[in-house]
């Protein structure tokens, strides 16, 4: 049985289903907005940033790795029936969700503090991946129930 029919509800909608969307709305947004997209990542700046081809392609490249993470999601979690693997990879990303967190707070400074000025990437950059993490936390310490549950109800 895959994993992602087999976890308890939350943990399943979180990494199967609102993780990869957003993952997919990254990568797009990279792709077909990149302006936007690399302006907004520092999100105390009020205006355009001038681009550079690096930048550009530095944006095309994390919008791909958005989508890589997305597919590779779906295929442990869909495919994967290996309790050990699910939970290396939940763990994996949440020592990434830290690589993810600890540098956008440490270049943001004082400007992280203060929510009311964050845009739609400062929410993302910040409160979804601390929402993903906690939950990786909570799932992988039994915090949702046992991590895995067979198809008659049973946890494993």
């Amino acid at each position: 049985m895959a994993a992602s029919t087999s976890m308890p509800l939350l943990p399943r909608v979180v990494f199967c289903i609102l993780e990869p969307i957003s993952l997919v709305a990254g990568l797009l947004t990279a792709w077909f907005d990149t302006d936007n997209f690399v302006t907004d990542q520092y999100f105390p700046l009020r205006f355009p940033l001038p681009h550079t081809p690096s930048s550009t392609i530095l944006a095309y490249q994390l919008g791909n790795l958005y989508g890589l993470f997305a597919l590779v999601g779906l295929a442990i979690l869909n495919f994967s029936s290996e309790e050990f693997v699910v939970k290396a990879y939940i763990a994996c990303l949440a020592i990434g969700d830290i690589g993810h967190i600890v540098p956008t707070l440490l270049i943001l400074g004082k400007d992280a503090t203060d929510m009311s000025n964050w845009n739609l990437m400062a929410w993302g950059n910040i409160a979804a991946t601390v929402f993903l993490f906690v939950t990786r936390i909570a799932w992988l310490l039994g915090g949702f129930g046992a991590p895995f549950q067979s198809k008659k109800g049973k946890r494993q």
